[in-house]
């Protein structure tokens, strides 16, 4: 191996090493520098010779350096063309000789690569996978299919388009009868190997890519060679449908194995043909739905069956949603034993269930949460269910309500021991009437109006909510997920009562109870009614809110540990707790404020943990929302307690490099200095201002946002501070870096904005027209109609800004500088044109203010443009049509669907502490009459000049509208 490779696999082990990594990561991000660094990741993720862990991670960090460094934002290779083209040539042998864990890294850097490239830049590709593809090898098609698969899975999700059929069709014509062909071959050597674990295995390896790829290449038309042989491929699905060999089956309760692996895929294909292609289909569906009542009746309670009964269930599901095949279930003896045989048995609380809710108690509650998206088997059949009554409303009711009655009945004969029936009575009740998907936001939204909710709670559920004692753990669940889940459904008045027991909960010592008691805390604190007023209010919340956070506060840092000195270091994150003390500071917004130092005292702590090693994103998130709800209520009032008490904690992410946090971190900072009402920059930020100059920070596209919300409020307190320490072109340096690159334009602009509006024109003089040359060449080259737009909103800043010592005569000299001529061609092609298509309301209040001033100020438009003088007064006229409304100043702090989020990836804002849109002129709420007061002025001010223009140089019906504005 050469040096190079010996160092790069040194440090890809080094990475490995908690104590190492962060200085191995950065070592690798030097090496990744230098030509050829990807090739040589390559050579050591194939050598055999090397270590298995250190062959891993090459193939873990070339996979994420094809994330980075594949294509620039124009679609471009940022690497080199003879690289590229070795990475092409050498990843799909590579990935044929590697085991298992390796290949599914390079399959995604497969999938990284034919996102930009496949199929016009490597056209080559299908015809190689398919020359590798042999008739008796096993090893080697699984190689080739994992490729093929990491590349045609990317079809699933997209939309049809002409460009998606283009590609697909492609693909077909190269790959479809190679692929049955080999489907044939597999089916031969998995006969023929029934005697030979080993090569058995192998081959069912095989067939389980093959069940992807029919997803696959189906997923959006069926195509031409699966219609031509639908009979022969229906009557292989069946065949290892009901396929058992003993050699398969795991040994274990826990672990699937290759059995349920295929059986599962099989059953996503059969959903798939079902909703899509029941015209090609349709005759094979009873035999399937035939095979999938005998494995569901005869299966097993192991959880390695889960993924497998989830499944044939959710084949099931979307049989019922073809109206000829759901009548065979359309009868009450037959609706009978598919409750009692399908639904009941997968509905009901298994052993290992409990297992889990004592042993790994998060992740019962993330798997049984509504609108998750586990397969889990309570789940599909829920599914399974209220599919059938979308069909079959009244038969299914009444068929499921005789059950409920049967559990109930059979628990309330003994309720010690037959809890598990209670159990199953409220979760089959739940079913029947919850009608849609439950939302995130307001739970179930409709109802089957053959049950009555209220009524099932008052007489089953609310006794183990109200009762103190003699209630198993799961019964107390069940009726706090009750009320979860039929929340939308409760009025304001029976949520008085409801809501201090759900309080009352979070002092369970089960970790269930209490976690399951956040979630619905929470969830109905985010609850509004039909008028946007909270159902439950600040003024039922604020009285116990210090205690209830104490409580939630201790739940959260108890955790870690039953050692105390460990739980000083270490916290279990679990994000529900947090999400709730979260919640809770939002509602009772600036009744915190006599609780600041407890909340910070805790934050603090919880944050100086949990940097250290971040390990759940969403417990992050929550944490620095809540963070920022302090912030944004209490930091106005007690600013320098604040900046005391977090720069610390800051400072240290910042120092320790805790990349996950630093977005935050920024934001927080921005938040607190915008909070501060002393108008000063005070020292802590004078002290990070040379950090945040450098371009390190701004490496990471997730720092960027924070980063100029940052510095543009530092600009806006402390600009002189800037001028003196010649830190104008450091700044200047930020705008052209973000301008470069299309994702960052937006920030770009709004720096630019900030740079022009605090720097004086005298500071600014040599720098006017070099800023615009850039934007100005930006333009000529790009069709892009955001940045056209972002364009003219500038245009409109710049001329709006008359007090700052800019405006439209400004803008004039500055580009006949560049080109002569060259403002009539954007005033005419951009700023006229573009206009209209401004949405937001304080964009185009701006452009009101500039077109009127414009009008009424400028002497290139008195002179040198008369005819633009006229058009422009045409589009003022247009925008005061429906003249914009100014924003509410109190920003409302929407609910932000975290589970959407990239975490780590990209920028995370913080919805607490949201920065509203600027208003540089707030002083102006209502533009119209604004408008005719300050042409009224300008015109006496000039002798009568704006009245004769009026005259001159409008048509009769502008001349009209415009005077009624001006006399208004």
């Amino acid at each position: 191996m050469s040096a190079d490779l010996d160092t790069i696999a040194r440090f890809l082990q080094a990475s490995l090493d908690p104590r190492q990594n962060k200085q191995a990561e950065r070592a690798l991000e030097q090496e990744e520098q230098k030509p050829g660094f990807s090739v040589s990741l390559l050579h050591i993720v194939a050598s055999a010779s090397q270590d298995p862990t250190i062959r891993l991670a090459g193939a873990l960090f070339f996979k994420n350096f094809l994330k980075r460094n594949w294509i620039d934002e124009d679609g471009h290779h940022k690497l080199g063309q003879t690289e590229t083209s070795t990475i092409k040539q050498e990843i799909v042998g590579l990935m044929i000789s590697t085991p298992p864990n390796i290949q599914a890294q390079l399959g995604d850097a497969v999938g990284i690569i034919a996102d930009s490239d496949f199929y016009q830049n490597w056209d080559t590709l299908v015809d190689d996978l398919v020359s590798r593809l042999t008739a008796d090898n096993a090893t080697v098609n699984n190689g080739v299919l994992q490729v093929a698969h990491s590349i045609f899975k990317r079809w699933r999700p997209l939309f049809r388009s002409d460009e998606l059929f283009t590609e697909i069709n492609h693909v077909l014509q190269r790959f479809g009868d190679p692929f049955l062909q080999v489907l044939a071959n597999t089916d031969a050597q998995i006969e023929q190997n029934r005697s030979n674990p080993a090569a058995l295995k192998e081959w069912f390896s095989t067939l389980n890519l093959m069940m992807k790829l029919f997803y696959d290449l189906a997923c959006q038309d069926l195509p031409p060679q699966f219609e031509d042989h639908v009979k022969a491929i229906a009557s292989l699905l069946e065949k290892y449908l009901k396929y058992d060999e003993p050699t398969l089956r795991t040994d274990t309760d826990e672990e699937s194995g290759p059995l349920e692996f295929v059986k599962s895929d099989i059953f996503e294909v059969l959903g798939l043909f079902v909703q899509k292609y029941e015209d090609a289909f349709g005759e094979h569906v009873g035999t399937f739905v035939q095979s999938s009542w005998t494995l569901l009746t005869t299966i097993g309670e192991e959880t390695k069956y889960d993924i497998l009964v989830s499944k044939a269930l959710q084949f099931l599901t979307a049989v019922t949603q073809v109206p000829k095949h759901v009548q065979a279930f359309n009868s009450s003896e037959t609706l009978g034993q598919v409750v009692e045989k399908v639904i009941l048995p997968n509905l009901k609380l298994r052993d290992s269930d409990m297992e889990l809710f004592e042993d790994e108690p998060i992740e019962f509650i993330r798997r049984d949460l509504e609108g998750s998206d586990s397969d889990t088997r309570r789940r599909a059949a829920t599914d399974f269910l209220r599919g059938l009554m979308v069909q079959m409303e009244q038969l299914v009711t009444t068929v499921v309500s005789g059950y409920i009655d049967h559990f109930l009945a059979d628990f309330n004969a003994n309720t010690s021991a037959n809890w598990r029936s209670k159990d199953t009575a409220v979760y089959l009740f739940s079913s029947v009437a919850a009608k849609g998907a439950v939302t995130a936001r307001e739970g179930i939204m409709t109802l089957n109006p053959l049950v009555n909710v209220i009524e099932f709670f008052q007489k089953n559920v609310a006794n183990d909510l109200i009762a103190q004692s003699g209630i198993e753990p799961i019964l107390k669940v069940d009726a706090i997920k009750y009320l979860y889940i039929f929340r939308s459904q409760i009025s304001k008045e029976q949520w008085e009562s409801a809501f201090p027991l759900l309080v009352q909960h979070l002092a369970s010592d089960n970790y269930v109870v209490y976690t399951y008691a956040a979630i619905a805390v929470e969830r109905i604190l985010a609850l509004t009614d039909d008028k946007g007023q909270a159902v439950v209010g600040k003024v039922s919340v604020e009285p116990l809110s210090k205690d209830l956070v104490e409580h939630l506060f201790k739940l959260i840092e108890k955790e870690g540990s039953p050692d105390k000195a460990m739980a000083a270091t270490k916290i279990q994150e679990n994000e529900f707790l947090m999400r709730c003390v979260m919640r809770v500071l939002i509602v009772i917004r600036d009744e915190l404020i006599p609780h600041t130092e407890l909340l910070l005292k805790h934050f603090v702590q919880i944050i100086d943990i949990v940097s250290v090693n971040p390990s759940n994103p969403r417990f992050c998130y929550y944490l620095f929302e809540a963070v920022g709800a302090v912030v944004r209520f209490a930091a106005p009032s007690q600013p320098q307690a604040l900046e005391n008490t977090l720069y610390h904690p800051f400072a240290s992410i910042l120092q320790n490099d805790v990349q996950d946090f630093i977005p935050y971190v920024f934001q927080l900072f921005a938040a607190l200095l915008e909070a501060n009402p002393s108008g000063t920059l005070p020292d802590y930020y004078k002290d990070i201002i040379p950090g945040i100059l450098k371009a390190d920070p701004w490496l990471s596209k997730g720092n960027v946002p924070a980063l100029v919300r940052l510095l543009t409020s530092m600009l806006n307190r402390a600009a002189s501070q800037f001028v003196s320490s010649n830190q104008i072109e450091p700044v200047l340096g930020i705008f052209r870096t973000l301008f470069q690159s299309k994702t960052n334009e937006v920030q770009a602009f709004e720096l630019l904005e900030n740079i022009l509006w605090n720097f004086p024109p005298s500071a600014m003089e040599n720098y006017y027209v070099p800023i615009m040359q850039i934007i100005m060449t930006k333009l000529q080259n790009s069709q892009s109609e955001t940045l056209k737009t972002r364009f003219v909103r500038l245009y409109h800043f710049i001329s709006a800004s008359t007090e700052a010592g800019l405006g439209a005569d400004f803008f004039v000299k500055v580009v006949e500088q560049i080109q002569e001529g060259l403002m009539k061609q954007l005033y005419l092609g951009l700023v006229l044109s573009g206009t209209p298509k401004l949405a937001r309301p304080l964009d185009r209040k701006t452009a009101v203010i500039s077109f009127t001033k414009t009008l009424g100020e400028s002497q290139a438009f008195a002179t040198t443009y008369a005819k633009g003088w006229g058009l422009t007064c045409d589009r003022l006229l247009e925008l005061l049509i429906n003249p914009p409304v100014p924003a509410d100043r109190d920003v409302v702090m929407a609910e932000n669907d975290v589970d959407d989020a990239g975490f780590g990836v990209g920028f995370t804002p913080l919805v607490t502490i949201r920065k509203p849109a600027r208003d540089y002129w707030p002083e102006i709420d209502d533009v119209k009459p604004w408008v005719g007061q300050y042409l009224k002025s300008a015109d006496a001010q000039q002798s009568g000049k704006i009245s004769g223009f009026v005259q001159e140089r409008l048509s009769p019906q502008s001349k009209q509208a415009l005077l009624t504005v001006m006399q208004s």
